[in-house]
């Protein structure tokens, strides 16, 4: 039986009241948002009309694989190199992308983390002050986690391998990756994300930022290349059946949205591109 509100990009749970099956109390609204990478300025109106704003991570811009002028690296190299960084990894040429990357970063004063750090720091300043409060956050694969504490605003509040309840409903959050040859900055071996998992346990709404280990979820139709995607969210699914997992990380997924068992697992949207959150209401 089709749940009701369940639409592309709207997902409604309703409240029983206490009085009765029959009846509903008030609707919470939830906008959810992951793969910010930079657009602080739709960041600003991602929660109008919500009461609570969840983010799935990814804040920072690093490498625009669309616009090779954007994100740090090409601030720090130009558009040239960063093209040209693009290019190798795209066509798998890890080895050759890190031995260029290496050679540009060696072309700069000092160690190479101290530019990274500031441009970081710089992006984050600007992201968390447009971020709406209140809003419950987690870490994607991009981010810095330890750069975070100071920038956090009054109202938000980042769990990882945590839960919380918001309308009444229990929701579980995973932040970060998998291992991968992109060596990105909040990769986790799997033992370590797969504690995470089982730290969180049984709950209504699983939120990570990276999808369950299916391949329709995990192949971008743009890149064409398969993400990694978490087995143990997969198992955690078919073990306890959350009413949903709200994931980002593939940017243009073969399927947004997918059910297993009783559990609707759904692609909030690349919010880079879209600039628009994934709305649930429960």
């Amino acid at each position: 039986m089709a749940l009701p509100g369940v639409g592309r990009d709207r997902l409604t749970i309703p409240a029983v009241a206490a009085c009765g099956p029959s009846h509903y109390s008030r609707f919470m609204r939830i906008h959810v948002v992951s793969d910010v990478h930079g657009r602080a300025d739709a960041l600003t109106s991602a929660a109008d009309g919500a009461d609570v704003l969840i983010c799935l991570g990814d804040l920072i811009l690093f490498i625009d694989y669309h616009d090779h002028a954007q994100g740090i690296f090409a601030e720090l190299f130009g558009q040239e190199n960063a093209a040209r960084f693009i290019g190798l990894r795209t066509e798998k040429r890890f080895d050759e992308a890190r031995e260029f990357s290496r050679a540009l970063w060696s072309s700069l004063e000092g160690d190479a983390w101290p530019h990274i750090e500031r441009a970081v720091d710089r992006q984050y300043a600007e992201l968390f002050s447009a971020m709406p409060a209140p809003a419950y956050l987690t870490y994607g694969n991009v981010d810095v986690p330890r750069m975070w504490g100071a920038h956090l605003k009054e109202g938000h509040r980042v769990l990882d391998g945590e839960t919380t309840e918001i309308g009444g409903l229990r929701f579980g959050f995973v932040g970060g990756g998998l291992r991968t040859e992109y060596r990105t900055p909040y990769e986790l071996d799997d033992d370590a994300y797969a504690a995470k998992v089982e730290a969180v346990g049984e709950v209504d709404v699983l939120c990570c930022h990276i999808p369950p280990d299916v391949p329709e979820l995990l192949y971008d139709t743009v890149a064409r290349r398969f993400e990694r995607g978490s087995a143990a969210i997969l198992d955690v699914i078919h073990r306890t059946q959350p009413r949903y997992v709200l994931f980002g990380h593939v940017h243009q997924p073969l399927a947004s949205r997918m059910r297993i068992g009783r559990t609707e697992c759904v692609n909030v949207g690349h919010f880079r591109a879209r600039g628009v959150p994934y709305v649930l209401t429960v």
